[in-house]
């Protein structure tokens, strides 16, 4: 096809007979194109059909939606407005500083306090935060890496300051550090004691916070960095196994550590790839832990997954159409059996949602559980002669891909070398090409687009731009009245325990958080002992 001409209307022509993902969709399935003994039951080994017996009927997915900017205050009230309508999960965005551990007053960290999620730095913002919520009832994520762990001691440390059990927290926190340095880059730490520090919270967090997932292996942000839908679900999985072996390393057991591996995906336009390889990605994983790891606990080789609904799929030009796109990919969500879903709202794509665009994000949603009917029955496209075949098909595509990272020598080599942060790059490459020059149609961004280029943003979100001074005047009175002794004995233990492997570091993060040290204090500290990984430069 020739690139598209800047007119109102143009002829993409006939849908394309192959996925996103390269694979070659028939006609026509069959019954002969399919294997019944493959199928299973719901709620029983290999889970191809989804892992509750009842699935959305015993209970529907959590309602989740990303929110988190400028401060603690605002995002409290955004919390509150969102919960007002319906939502029945926290998901929380922090901002950059954040998320690479710099404390909002550090030079690094000025221009970007606040503006792509919640600037959360110690104690006193996490108490802000998540004022007036009910933390022993609200189930609360948080899609934060490398200081995953910090943000999660801040959270327990919470739940300590009013009296909440732990062992009535529910949520998680992603803590995947294995797709930042694929995809990324709010890495800290170099890979081995980044994979120290996620093992250690997961080791902690099975026996202080048995109901909390604490981590979200994350294929998502592998997905928007420009791999298809197989290789995102291929990379996670090679992630996740890295993780499964270092904790055996550890000790650990698998049959009771995996109960609590949780994973997130970004889900895409192409409708049935998109659910057919959640059915294959659980066949997989249960596979791999009973064969590879002996698991036998079958709660244990549940795959249970959230997703984003939107992502790098919606498009600035013309974006109401991405209304519609979101009602597409969360019906592929829901038939693919996720647990957690977060809609991305129609502005995403240039902005911060305004609570107007979150609204109908959210009820997005709702229009899809409660008016669609999709809920009604367990995997209602299950013995689907296409599905099962494209189950099947792209099971074999994303077991391709996990031999030949294996035969690399496995994910943790893959990143330091280079190999996967660069076949994503390449593969990113090649699906601009393919947009640039119409053969894949991005309505209204190549096809059928308007005389001019316009984008019609409707309502526009503004951040106060008072904001970042406020945050850094609320961190500096912290660091007037605090008990600085008593923060700088905590940090202390903090190194101490950092030098000694056999320890684990989650008390004294949460021993640090109680003292109202900072997260960029607490950062800092380790970066002494540990230091800082280096982005490997293939050409």
């Amino acid at each position: 096809m020739n690139k598209p001409q800047n007119i109102e209307l143009n002829d993409p022509g006939q849908p394309s007979d192959v996925t996103p993902s390269g694979i070659v969709v028939p006609e026509v399935a069959t019954p002969d194109m399919m294997d019944p003994a493959k199928i299973g039951e719901p709620g029983k080994y290999p889970f191809t059909r989804g892992i509750f017996e009842n699935g959305y009927r015993g209970r529907l997915w959590t309602f989740r939606q990303y929110s988190g900017f400028g401060s603690a205050e605002e995002t409290n009230q955004r919390y509150k407005f969102l919960i007002g309508q319906g939502q029945t999960g926290l998901s929380v965005a922090l901002d950059l500083p954040t998320q690479c551990g710099y404390d909002p007053i550090d030079p690094m960290a000025v221009a970007e306090v606040g503006k792509v999620g919640v600037s959360l730095s110690h104690l006193a913002d996490a108490e802000t935060l998540f004022d007036g919520l009910d933390l022993a009832k609200l189930s609360t994520s948080f899609t934060i890496n490398g200081t995953a762990a910090m943000v999660y001691a801040l959270y327990l440390a919470v739940a300590d300051k009013r009296g909440i059990p732990r062992a009535k927290l529910t949520g998680t926190i992603q803590n995947d550090i294995l797709k930042e340095y694929v995809a990324r880059g709010t890495w800290i730490f170099p890979v081995r004691p980044s994979m120290r520090l996620i093992a250690d919270s997961i080791l902690y967090s099975n026996e202080q916070t048995p109901r909390f997932n604490p981590i979200s292996i994350a294929g998502a942000h592998v997905r928007d960095a420009g791999a298809t839908a197989v290789e995102e679900i291929a990379f996670t999985l090679v992630n996740a196994f890295a993780y499964v072996d270092d904790l055996v390393r550890r000790g650990g057991d698998p049959n009771s550590f995996a109960k609590r591996l949780s994973f997130f995906f970004y889900v895409h336009m192409d409708f049935f790839e998109e659910i057919c390889r959640f059915r294959a990605a659980r066949r997989i994983w249960a596979r791999t832990l009973k064969e590879r790891y002996g698991v036998t606990d079958e709660k244990a080789q549940m795959f249970r997954f959230g997703v984003v609904c939107g992502g790098a799929s919606l498009t600035a030009q013309q974006p109401y159409n991405n209304i519609v796109r979101v009602g597409i990919v969360n019906m592929a969500a829901v038939l693919g059996g996720a647990q957690s879903i977060f809609t991305a709202a129609y502005d995403e794509a240039f902005q911060i949602p305004t609570e107007t665009s979150a609204e109908i994000a959210l009820r997005t949603q709702q229009i899809v559980a409660y008016e669609s009917g999709v809920a009604r029955t367990v995997d209602p496209l299950g013995g689907s002669y296409f599905v099962e075949w494209m189950t099947d098909k792209i099971e074999e595509e994303i077991e391709k891909v996990i031999k030949e990272i294996d035969d690399y020598g496995g994910a943790i080599h893959a990143i330091e070398d280079g190999y996967l942060q660069m076949r994503i790059a390449r593969r990113a490459y090649e699906k601009k090409l393919d947009i640039d020059r119409g053969a894949r149609v991005v309505v209204g961004e190549n096809y059928f687009r308007h005389a001019e280029d316009r984008t019609d943003i409707g309502e526009v979100f503004k951040v106060d731009p008072g904001i970042a001074g406020k945050v850094r005047e609320r961190y500096q009175q912290l660091m007037d009245t605090r008990d600085d002794s008593k923060a700088q004995a905590s940090l202390a233990k903090l190194r101490e325990a950092a030098l000694d492997e056999n320890e684990n570091i989650m008390p004294w993060l949460v021993d640090c958080c109680h003292a109202y040290a900072t997260v960029g204090e607490m950062v800092t500290t380790l970066k002494r002992e540990w230091g800082e990984f280096q982005e490997p430069v293939r050409l």
